[in-house]
């Protein structure tokens, strides 16, 4: 009599897609969309009236392990009782505590965040979508420029250069807001510039009695800084209409535009492609954004 045949039990979590981190830039592979991470808010600063920068810590030991994101990749916060929507990470990769987000109060998921308080829990899925191609970047000059809360998914790649700062050659961050008042992060301007040996130009719209520094349009930086086009690569990240202006100013300059890179993260919805909300043509993205080079974008019709 042959013996009885049993099924060998199998521990899930031991499986190798259990403990790895996802793969979400690249659209060929299947994304394990579904994951929820389990977060406390850990700290809470308050930038100006609008936002606020939230410091989320994934509370599984194993899970905060192998969470890894790369710069510009975005993810989707879950409000219990709310819904999700989603923000970029404005943080460094290369911190495995905790990750922060910046978010705006401007709808009601945003707005029950900016009521919560540290000790609250939330979700997160991702991180989805592609990420800014640091690595090509090294031995270049960098152009990092930002305006008004374009400075939150634009402090991830800062911190990637600050981390690596014998990699890259002149880096430049330009930033700019309507307001002084609506100025993100003053708090680290110092140490961009005296530690990590970056110029930062900030120029606003509208003064108040009490600024000092430059007025006009964000483009105005480019008079005060040399630009090598045949060196450089560019980082834009704030509202669509200032890509043109951005863009074509850096086109100008003899820049090409497949060394340009913008974010289109206020595009993004569900992170996965299926609402279609995030469709410019054919192209989904959620899914093959939200970083693209701008010769790319130049070819997406009604992308900005």
């Amino acid at each position: 009599m042959s013996p009885e045949f049993k099924i060998p039990r199998q521990d899930i979590n031991l499986e190798p897609f259990m403990t790895q981190a996802p793969q979400y830039n690249r659209k060929t592979i299947v994304m394990r969309t579904y994951k929820t991470y389990k977060c406390e808010i850990i700290n809470i600063v308050e930038l100006t009236a609008m936002e606020k920068l939230f410091h989320l810590k994934i509370m599984d030991p194993t899970e905060r392990a192998i969470f890894d994101f790369r710069p510009g990749q975005f993810v989707m916060l879950e409000v219990p009782g709310v819904g999700e929507f989603p923000i970029s990470i404005s943080s460094s990769s290369n911190n495995r505590e905790f990750f922060e987000l910046c978010i705006r109060k401007a709808g009601r998921g945003t707005n029950m965040m900016h009521q919560a308080r540290v000790g609250a829990k939330v979700g997160i899925r991702g991180p989805f979508g592609t990420s800014f191609p640091m690595e090509e970047m090294v031995g270049y000059n960098v152009l990092l420029i930002a305006g008004g809360l374009g400075l939150a998914p634009l402090r991830a790649p800062i911190y990637w250069v600050n981390e690596r700062r014998d990699q890259y050659r002149d880096v430049h961050i330009l930033y700019g807001t309507k307001e002084p008042s609506q100025m993100l992060f003053t708090y680290q301007f110092d140490e961009w510039e005296r530690v990590n040996h970056i110029t930062l130009l900030t120029i606003v719209e509208k003064p108040d009695k009490k600024w000092k520094g430059r007025t006009g349009l964000i483009t105005k930086l480019f008079e005060d800084i040399p630009i090598d086009p045949n060196n450089t690569y560019a980082i834009v990240c704030g509202p669509p209409v200032m890509f043109k202006f951005v863009c074509n100013h850096l086109d100008s300059l003899g820049i090409p535009m497949n060394r340009m890179f913008v974010s289109l993260e206020r595009r993004m919805h569900c992170g996965m492609g299926k609402c279609c909300r995030c469709m410019v043509g054919s192209t989904f993205t959620c899914v093959e954004g939200p970083v693209f080079n701008y010769w790319s974008v130049m070819n997406l019709k009604e992308a900005i």
